[in-house]
């Protein structure tokens, strides 16, 4: 499963602003940034992403994921923090 495939999956299901995956089919970091985490546990969030690639995960398409995830305007003081 390359990087550019999940990112196609991730956007057409979800209402994503940014998305990002590097890494190889034994592990995929995806970062996820949007407003849909608004008010949302970690957990919820994650599961939020994982919905769209369940199938793939069982398929052994995917072997493992780490996912980091935030609101826009989370995103916003990470950056502003990494300058």
């Amino acid at each position: 499963m390359n990087n550019e495939k999940i990112i196609s999956i991730l956007n057409k299901k979800l209402n994503l602003e940014k998305i990002y995956a590097t890494g190889d089919n034994n592990h995929i970091k995806i970062i996820a940034v949007g407003d849909i985490f608004k008010g949302i546990s970690q957990v919820k969030r994650q599961q939020i992403i994982y919905a769209p690639l369940i199938s793939m995960i069982t398929e052994k398409k995917i072997h493992a994921l780490s996912i980091t995830t935030y609101t826009t305007e989370e995103w916003k003081k990470k950056q502003k923090n990494l300058s």
